[in-house]
């Protein structure tokens, strides 16, 4: 669009806080200065995962040097429940019992953060220990309580399909949870003010939430709580509830102390007390022809929620939503029960939920291909989504842009699928320990919360006498590009160049009542908020230059050489300081509310998404037989952002999807010991992906000229949690190599994470069922 302002909306320009970043001045919680005689707070952890607390001798906490106050739930002002979903099952401070190893039982309050941790390790407890449910295998045999009402979704008879089908199998997947591991950690600083005002900084993803649950812990009205965030430093969904909790005993402490006080916590307690990517248990059975029709799917996904409901509903509700990824099942039955453990409360992760429900449908796609000796691929093809008919998804919703087996069709050919698999076989025919895989799968992904409530933004636009813009809206940057985007929006609709448009920090004080960050929904919702702000800061600058110089709207036009008023061209800085004298308001809030979505809960129903974001990646992968470690060779990956944005930055977070999906599919393992505590609470215990993982060879595309059929801001596409859906490529091809011990007629049934112990299990399971 040779026409825009450079680095305007759909066009790349450079993150606006990267040399910020790269020169170390980007300003997170711990880098702003400290008021005058700021405080220190450490939370202290329990070390049981299910007990009654018998007493705790707090005396030697309170009594130890720097400290100045210790807060126990006696000490919560208002109300001690931070539960996002209005459920009294959260706690900020325990009470009574403890329901997992990590949960908060009191906060150290201190003049240093070494004096905060080194009391809060006097701390004598004496516990009351009883039985505890750590997995979902547990959580079934003891009948334990759903945090959340089971949903189920069908269509058709599951029943009669079933047992009509000429094939049928049934199996199970095991699929591990995930830490965020972002590099900033959880951090809140909270400053009192006057008239029982408080201030809160905090890395959040939410904070018009973070406010509320202050304002609540505090008893307080909302209005008296503002909640600020500049940037994240990375979140992935976990700063979208679990910030909340240390922004809230910040705020109490404060609020106590008269003083400021800072919360950021050690690497090892955040680990030890925030919640997982839930990891799930996924029983299924398929009916099928011999063709690689699907003919019928029933399926249950549990998941362990862990200890508090949290976000655990929606996240296995979305888990349904996905079960059937881009593929079209004639009769079908999906149930999910959230099932309640004594562990982390699990919470929001990239794709919440929806990539382990996917990870389960490829599960299905690999084994009828096994059954019927097809290629995976095909078996893809033949039952993707229809455009005219079969497009109807378990939850009711017509799928209308069914674009999988487009996409499938130009990546096969362009990375040479066919060709690669059958030099792949050729070469593990006689390679003994080396052998190689490769997959091909395709995402369809919702865009929309499912909650309908939260699919609206709000925005505040400020055009000055000079000319400078400055733009704050409700969603938050934690790295992903948001505010680079929304910048480059106000670019394109004023004809101005990146340094005349400042974003600022998100406050609940400009925006209120906003939604959090994530489903991806962070540019449709923001940047439409903003377009409108601006558009109506626009039409009356082109109402007032319509007026004064006796001209029609039409011939009044904002380009990137200045506003053009018929034949003559003035700069953007003298029209604003025209129409300042002329009285003409140069400010304006923005508004937007996602359309045609809605969405029952109770009959399992409706059209919880506005569009559907789309992509396939095929992956390349070597295994050593003697290790079970793996390689991955080669990733190639097309993937659909309509009418991107700015494509540099959406292939960036396609880049870090991937990587993302991959590791949690392969390297990642969360592991808890008999007793409940996490044993992988640090990043010497937990393997995240690191420069060595990524692909040697790394190819990705953006669909071209596939621009948005809904109108979202400038036809483009939401790409934060879609691309994240790539690394099952990475299991799936795993398998494949897998597979050529026994010349590919056996589905090797590998769960997830695929680390090299698994590996080897399934190594040693697959010679075993081959005989």
């Amino acid at each position: 669009m040779s026409d825009l302002v450079p680095g305007a909306a759909s066009t790349s320009m450079k993150h606006e806080s990267a040399l910020l970043h790269v020169t170390g001045q980007a300003a997170y919680i711990d880098d702003l200065p400290e008021p005058r005689g700021t405080l220190h707070l450490v939370p202290g952890l329990s070390t049981k995962a299910h007990a009654r607390i018998v007493s705790m001798d707090l005396g030697a906490v309170r009594a130890a040097p720097g400290v100045v106050c210790v807060l126990t739930a006696d000490d919560v002002p208002g109300e001690n429940q931070i539960s996002p979903v209005h459920r009294e099952d959260e706690p900020l401070l325990a009470t009574d019992h403890v329901h997992f190893w990590g949960q908060t039982m009191f906060a150290v309050v201190a003049t240093s953060r070494q004096a905060a941790r080194q009391a809060v390790r006097l701390a004598k407890i004496e516990y009351e220990e009883k039985p505890a449910i750590l997995n979902i295998a547990q959580a079934r045999e003891n009948g334990s309580p759903m945090v959340w009402r089971s949903l189920t979704m069908q269509r058709g008879d599951v029943e009669r399909g079933l047992k009509a089908a000429p094939r049928r199998l049934s199996g199970q997947i095991e699929i591990g949870g995930q830490e965020h591991v972002y590099l900033e950690g959880q951090a809140a600083l909270a400053q009192p003010g006057e008239a029982g005002e408080m201030r809160v900084w905090s890395s959040t993803q939410h904070p018009s939430e973070t406010q509320h649950l202050v304002a609540a812990v505090l008893g307080r009205p909302h209005h008296l709580v503002t909640t600020e965030v500049r940037r994240m430093g990375g979140a992935f969904g976990g700063k979208e509830t679990q910030a909340n909790a240390w922004a809230c005993l910040a705020a109490i402490a404060a609020d106590r102390t008269g003083q400021a006080v800072k919360a950021r916590l050690d690497r090892d307690d955040d680990m030890m007390a925030t919640g997982k990517r839930h990891d799930f248990l996924i029983d299924y059975d398929v009916g099928f022809t011999d063709e690689g029709d699907i003919l019928a799917v029933d399926m249950v996904l549990a998941a362990r929620c862990g200890w508090a409901a949290d976000l655990s509903g929606p996240v296995t509700d979305r888990a349904l939503f996905h079960a059937d990824n881009a593929y079209f099942y004639p009769d079908v039955r999906l149930k999910s029960e959230p099932l309640r453990t004594n562990t982390q409360s699990n919470t929001a992760y990239r794709g919440f939920g929806g990539p382990q429900g996917i990870v389960a449908a490829e599960r299905v796609i690999e084994e009828v291909a096994f059954a019927t000796g097809l290629d995976p691929v095909a078996v893809r093809l033949r039952n993707v989504y229809g455009t005219g008919t079969r497009n109807l998804t378990p939850y009711h919703m017509t799928v209308e842009d069914s674009i999988t087996a487009e996409i499938l069709t130009k990546l096969v050919a362009r990375c040479d699928y066919q060709a690669r698999k059958a030099e792949i076989r050729a070469f593990n025919r006689t390679s003994r320990i080396i052998r190689r895989g490769i997959a091909l799968t395709p995402v369809k992904f919702g865009i929309s919360f499912t909650a309908t409530h939260y699919n609206q933004a709000g925005a505040l636009v400020h055009v000055y006498t000079d000319g400078s813009v400055q733009v704050n809206h409700g969603g938050t940057e934690m790295g992903q590009g948001l505010h680079t985007k929304m910048v480059q929006i106000v670019l394109r609709e004023f004809g101005l160049t990146a340094d005349r448009v400042r974003i600022t920090a998100t406050t609940t004080g400009k925006v209120p009542n906003t939604s959090a960050t994530a489903a991806s929904s962070g540019a449709d919702l923001n940047g439409m908020a903003v377009l409108d702000a601006v558009r109506k800061i626009k039409n009356r600058m082109i109402v007032f230059a319509a007026e004064k110089w006796d001209m029609a709207a039409e011939d009044i036009h904002f380009g990137p050489d200045g506003v053009h008023v018929g034949a003559e061209v003035m700069t953007f800085q003298q029209l604003a300081w025209q129409a300042y004298f002329a009285r003409v308001s140069l400010s304006s809030n923005g508004f937007y509310k996602t359309p045609k979505i809605s969405w029952n809960p109770e009959t399992g129903r409706g059209r919880p998404f506005f569009y559907f974001a789309y992509g396939a990646a095929c992956a390349e992968v070597s295994v050593d037989l003697l290790t079970g470690e793996h390689s991955i060779d080669r990733v190639d990956i097309l993937h659909d952002a309509g009418q991107s944005l700015n494509p540099d930055i959406d292939i960036g977070q396609i880049e870090g999807g991937f990587v993302q999906g991959a590791g949690w599919l392969t390297t990642e393992e969360l592991v808890w010991d008999g007793g409940g505590r996490l044993r992988t609470h640090a990043p010497s215990t937990y393997k995240i992906p690191a420069c060595s993982d990524r692909p040697r060879i790394f190819n990705v595309e953006l669909l071209e000229n596939a621009p948005n059929r809904e109108e979202t801001i400038f036809r483009s596409k939401a790409v934060g949690e879609p691309p994240f859906v790539h690394g099952v490529a990475v299991l799936q091809a795993i398998s494949d190599a897998i597979a050529s011990l026994d010349d590919y007629r056996i589905c090797p049934k590998l769960d997830a994470p695929a680390t090299p112990e698994r590996v080897l299990k399934t190594l040693m399971a697959l010679q075993d069922r081959a005989g």
